[in-house]
């Protein structure tokens, strides 16, 4: 189904200007749905002979619908839309006529002109209409409360055809609370409340006030309930803003361990105040919650930062020992044990501080490829180079990824490219312990590089690293390899990661080696 600017776009021709405010009103109409106990069509003109396009449509939460299929992108013309005609044409609410039957459904149609107001703030053009169609077949003896909403209603259906409502949206703000339903505070010109929703009753009970709301100066009370003097006068000064016409931001009351999402709209038909709508929500459960979720974050950070804190202790343990030990093969043994043990101290590192139990891992392989090339033992300048996004990756794949890549950089420098007396052992992003075959040497042009390469395709991520070194040597077997590095990355990406990992001679020469790793079983798959 089309949106409602691409409906606009493809068969009238409002000005983009008119489209945004048209965008705004389907963005705060439900109130006036419920209100109304209504479906709420937006029409717009397609021709000069009467015809009118369906862009929108919302149907009211406090009322059985009159419309049980869908109108966006309808449509009409003739008698059946001539009420709109007159609204469209005179710029005035239409609620002439007798009710029209949809099947078996009863309904009546009222006409609302859309009015978008100038830079100089005078009422403009007529720009649409919206039809307000009514299901009369479960009509019955009004309630007070349903009294006070219609009468509301029709207040803010005069406001529509002014142009001065929707008021403009705060930034941040969203649309889905406060509702009608939730609860509803009518006032006068003065402040004084004359209309008060059982669920707004309620809300107020909550923060601790017993009475009735009927007659209370609003902005006073909220002074007075308040905990926080100054959440208080930010919600009293709200209610006066809406009073003086103004639509000011949403505000949040804190009192006696409960909290009230307050939002005040001015209510001035005809551009003339005559008081303000209050919907008032108790969302203490909501704020509970978000406390707890703060804490358990704040928990899960300070968890990370002291497993970061201890891995980074058991490193420096072993490079003490390394550099007590005499024994040559132990101390790289350690060494490479130190460097491990970094690399999984990283990812907490960044998990510590970071919200989530995910962390942006391009950040993370630079730093692994930049000390890779620091420690390695090898005389030879390498460079390293990243292509593509590893993305926002969950810390249990993070955690092993990291590791993975570690032993595969250290490997790709120190044996890609040896030292002068090593030119006859083997090389390769993880040595075998093969005495290889005669190898050619790599290209002396060529500057000795590692690439590390990462993208995502259909819930999978492909990672190679790639160097320009001495290769493979031809009877390789990364299954029957023995060293630790090599035994370490195979149970990682098999196991931990359940992917596959194949090494092979690079298309331009040295060696690749290229993982595959599933992304759907993590519950950040979202990101992929």
């Amino acid at each position: 189904m089309s949106t409602l600017r691409d409906l606009a776009e493809e068969h009238t021709r409002l000005r983009p200007a008119d489209i945004d405010h048209l965008h705004r009103i389907a963005g705060d109409w439900q109130l006036l749905s419920d209100l109304s106990f209504a479906d709420l069509l937006l029409w717009v003109p397609v021709d000069a002979d009467g015809t009118f396009l369906c862009v929108a449509q919302v149907r009211p939460t406090t009322a059985p619908t009159a419309y049980q299929d869908d109108q966006v992108g309808r449509i009409v013309g003739g008698p059946e839309v001539a009420h709109l005609g007159v609204a469209y044409s005179q710029g005035r609410i239409w609620r002439e006529g007798d009710p029209v039957w949809y099947g078996d459904v009863p309904a009546r149609h009222e006409a609302i002109p859309v009015r978008l107001r100038t830079a100089e703030g005078e009422a403009g053009e007529v720009i649409a209409v919206v039809g307000r169609d009514t299901n009369l077949s479960t009509a019955r003896t009004p309630s007070q409360l349903e009294l006070n909403y219609l009468t509301t209603a029709d207040d803010l259906a005069q406001m529509i055809a002014d142009g001065t409502f929707p008021p403009p949206r705060h930034p941040g703000e969203t649309t889905s609370a406060p509702r009608v339903g939730d609860g509803l505070v009518r006032l006068d010109a003065g402040g004084k409340v004359t209309y008060a929703s059982p669920n707004a009753q309620s809300a107020y009970r909550r923060l601790g006030y017993a009475s009735h709301l009927v007659g209370e100066d609003l902005a006073a009370l909220h002074r007075r309930l308040a905990g926080d003097p100054l959440d208080g006068t930010e919600a009293a000064t709200g209610i006066l803003a809406a009073l003086r016409g103004e639509a000011p931001p949403r505000r949040e009351i804190d009192a006696r361990g409960a909290t009230m999402l307050t939002r005040a709209l001015p209510l001035m038909p005809a551009g003339v105040p005559i008081g303000a709508l209050v919907l008032v929500r108790d969302i203490t459960e909501v704020r509970r919650r978000d406390r707890a979720l703060i804490t358990k974050d704040a928990t899960i950070r300070e968890i990370h930062h002291r497993v970061k804190n201890n891995l980074q202790t058991v490193a420096a343990l072993l490079r003490l020992q390394a550099r007590r030990v005499s024994m040559p093969e132990a101390r790289v043994a350690l060494e490479e044990s130190v460097r491990r043990v970094a690399s999984i101290a990283l990812v907490h590192e960044t998990l510590s501080m970071s919200s989530d139990e995910a962390v942006e891992f391009d950040g993370i392989v630079d730093r692994v490829a930049s000390a890779a090339t620091e420690v390695a033992a090898t005389e030879v300048s390498v460079g390293m180079r990243r292509r593509g996004s590893f993305g926002v990756l969950p810390a249990e794949i993070a955690t092993s990824l990291v590791m993975v890549l570690n032993e595969l950089l250290l490997n790709a420098v120190e044996h890609g490219f040896p030292p002068s007396d090593e030119a006859d052992e083997p090389s390769g992003p993880v040595a075998s312990g093969v005495v290889p075959a005669v190898v050619p040497e790599a290209d002396p042009s060529e500057r000795p590089e590692v690439v590390v390469s990462a993208h995502r395709f259909r819930k999978m991520l492909h990672v190679s690293v790639a160097d320009n070194g001495r290769g493979l040597p031809p009877d390789f077997d990364a299954e029957s390899g023995s060293r630790l590095g090599l035994q370490i990355v195979r149970a990682l990406v098999t196991g931990e990661l359940r992917g596959t990992i194949e090494l092979r001679a690079g298309a331009n020469g040295g060696t690749e080696a290229v993982l595959v790793v599933p992304l759907a079983r993590s519950a950040h798959d979202g990101r992929a």
